[in-house]
Parts: structure tokens; sequence; C-alpha cells
């Protein structure tokens, strides 16, 4: 941890204590005048500001009123020697905070992917804390009763089917139910320099995926709130009443390196990177680094062709996947710890797998398949034996239609 804490300090966050007021006041971010005064402000040699750092932008709006707050681990405020939960950050400045949501992984991130969350009382704060991935997925009236005003701070990814932005989506639904208005801090997205990947179907849309949008929409949380807004996305057309505190001095060509893991299955930068790539293999009897140290950084199953590879591992239970897939078996793939970062959502990987996998009925997992690619059009070109640049050649004109919708609701280069 103070390896990755250095190197974070060192980098983005040097100034952020004599920075907290950088910028306007928090209006609607969709405000004309203050998307061009962020496209026109340093954001290449001056330190990134993620919004919850802005305290000024947004304490006005907390003050005197009941808050409840979307969170988890990497909730936080960065300091010059580290970070400070968000949560207990604003508890010092006597915000009445009356409730904590939180996500899947948890509200301190422990859980294993798609294990059910136990609503509680967090032992550190004794707020009591309402679990979204358990029971309900989508707040009810009676969970958000009494509050003011709802606030949303996570660490997103990026990608598709990483479920943060569903919990944002229906929390907003909730909230313009109830008359309650949003409030999201804005944060980096490292997968947002490019957008690709398989269209989301509407008959195939989940908490995987909930509106037509590609694999790798290319946009922070707080732009893609904007855009869940702005297009109508939520149930019978409803606005939501929302303000989005922008980040200061970044674009979305930035290199943001994550200082504290937004899940448990993504230890590092080259797990985030590859994980839109990677993420595929969810869909499939493929272990993609689950029960190592390694996760979304290799991929291998006892299954495939041994004589096709060099690298083999064996997945064990560990931190974040009590039950991995190919447990206790040697598992035959590639180790892709040393990646490069890149800029597009590769095909290689699953297609390698697919093509040295020995018995293919076992490859796919059919329903979640459909279910991560969005389409079921996306397995049926792997089986007729489509090439990466065929496959991707047909993303295109649905990709194209998408940056024109998404254009509307950027608020950075």
């Amino acid at each position: 941890m103070m390896l990755i804490l250095n190197r974070f300090k060192n980098t983005l966050f040097l100034s952020f204590l004599i920075c907290l007021s950088c910028g306007n006041s928090g209006k609607k971010s969709t405000d004309t005048a203050q998307k061009e005064e962020l496209k026109t402000t340093k954001r290449t040699t001056e330190p990134i500001i993620v919004a919850a750092n802005r305290t000024l932008e947004y304490l006005p709006l907390l003050q005197g009123k009941s808050v409840g707050i979307v969170a988890n681990q990497t909730s936080v405020i960065f300091k010059e020697t580290g970070y400070t939960h968000f949560v207990d950050s604003l508890l010092t400045l006597d915000i009445d905070i009356k409730k904590v949501f939180s996500p899947e992984h948890g509200f301190r991130g422990k859980a294993d992917a798609g294990e059910k969350v136990e609503s509680g009382t967090d032992q550190q704060t004794g707020l009591p804390i309402v679990s979204l991935y358990g029971k309900n997925r989508k707040p009810t009236a009676e969970q958000l009763a009494r509050l003011d005003i709802v606030l949303f701070d996570i660490q997103d990814v990026g990608t598709r089917f990483y479920t943060y932005i569903a919990t944002l989506q229906l929390m907003m639904e909730a909230c313009a139910e109830s008359n309650i208005p949003v409030l999201v801090l804005d944060r980096p997205n490292p997968n947002a320099h490019y957008v690709d990947g398989p269209m989301m179907q509407k008959d195939h849309s989940g908490f995987l995926g909930m509106n037509e949008i590609p694999l790798v929409y290319g946009m922070t949380i707080g732009e893609y709130a904007n855009m869940i807004n702005g297009e109508g996305w939520l149930e019978g057309g409803k606005k939501c009443d929302l303000t989005v505190i922008p980040l200061a001095n970044w674009i979305h060509e930035s290199f943001y390196p994550i200082p504290i893991r937004p899940s448990p299955n993504l230890p590092n930068d080259v797990s985030i990177n590859l994980y839109p790539s990677l993420g595929l293999f969810e869909g499939t009897n493929v272990n993609a680094g689950r029960g190592t140290e390694f996760q979304f950084q290799r991929y291998g199953a006892s299954f495939m062709d041994s004589a096709a590879y060099s690298f083999s591992y064996v997945p064990e239970p560990n931190f974040g996947s009590k039950t991995p897939k190919e447990e206790g078996k040697i598992c035959y793939g590639k180790d892709l710890s040393n990646t490069p970062r890149i800029s597009e959502v590769s095909l290689q990987w699953l297609l390698d797998a697919y093509t040295n996998t020995n018995d293919k009925t076992k490859f796919f997992l059919t329903s979640g398949f459909t279910k991560h690619a969005g389409t079921p059009e996306l397995q049926r070109q792997i089986e007729s034996g489509l090439t990466e640049p065929e496959i991707k050649a047909s993303w295109q004109p649905e990709l194209e239609k998408f940056k024109k919708i998404r254009a509307k609701y950027l608020m950075y280069d």
C-alpha cells in the first residue's frame, strides 16, 4: 500500500489541499458556460482534482440537510499524506448523514462478484448501511424517506457490465420518483480514452447493461449520469433533479492511476485496462485470473490445449473469489500482466481461447455471455469463424450513432 500511495502522491495529487476550492460553483454540468470553462482550464500540467476534493463546490448543498450517500471504499478525499474516507470527512464537518447505500461488493468493498450484500450497520461510523445488492437493487421509497438529498461518489472503470452505473441509474430513478435531488461527485474514468465494443440490445438489457450503449462508452460517471437524464432512460421518462460536481484538470485521454482497487478483482491499472476485453470471459467457462493475484491479467482453462501454451496456473480460493472457475485445476493459457495500455476492446484473447478449446461445447455459458456482450450475435460470430476485424467492423454503424449522442454530454475534452 505504501508503494501505491507514494506513486500516487508523486504524480497526480500533490496539490490537493491547496486546490480544494478550484473551479466554479456547483451548478448543473449541462450548462454550456461551465463546459467551455472546463475545456479551457489547465489540465495536462496541473494535478487532477476529483470532485470529492472540491469541497467548497458541494458543501453548501449539503449543510442543514438530511443526507444519504452511495459510497464504497473508493469514496475518499485525497491528501498529501494519503486519503480519508469521504463519509468520515463529512461527519467531521457536521454534515447530517442519515444512511449509506452500498453497491455490489459492499461499503468496504470486500464481497465477491455477484455475492449478495446484506444491510446492517457500519462498525466504524455506526451509520446504517442499506444494501443495493441484496434484497433489492433499486432503493425503496421507505429507504429514501426523510432524506433531503442523495450524494453519489464511487470510482467507476467505464465498462458497461461493471455494475456501479446500474446502481447509479436505479438510485436516480428512485430519487426522481420521491422528488429527492441527486448530487454526483465526478471521478476520472480510466477507460475514457476510447469507445468500442458491441452494443447492448434492448431485449437483453439488465443489471449488466441497462441501456443501449457500447461495452466501453468513454464517459465519466458524471457525464453518464447526465446522459441517463437527458436521454430519458429513467422509467416513465422521468427526470432526476441532478447536479454533477466536475473534475478539474482532467481530459479523456489522461492516464489516471487508481490508488484504491475499485473492486476485489481489479487490483491494479493493468487489470482495469484489460477488464473490458477479458471481462467477456465471465460469460464462458474460462478462468480470467480469479483465484490468483493476477485477476484480469491472465486467462486459461483445463480444457484448453496444453500443447498450444507455455503458461499455466492453478486458481485457488482467495480474497474476492471464494469459488473461482477451474478451482484446483491446471489452467493452460496466457499471462498478460505486462501488456501495454490498450485503447480498444480486444477480441484476440477470446478468439485464441475458443480456437484452442478441445471441447467447444464447454466454452460458452450462453445466457451469461449474452448478458456480458449485450447481444447473442457475438457468440454466433465467434462460433461461425469470423475474424476479429470482421467482427469489429460489424460494430461500427452503431458505435458512430452512439458517439453522436455521447457528444452532447461530454464535459471534458
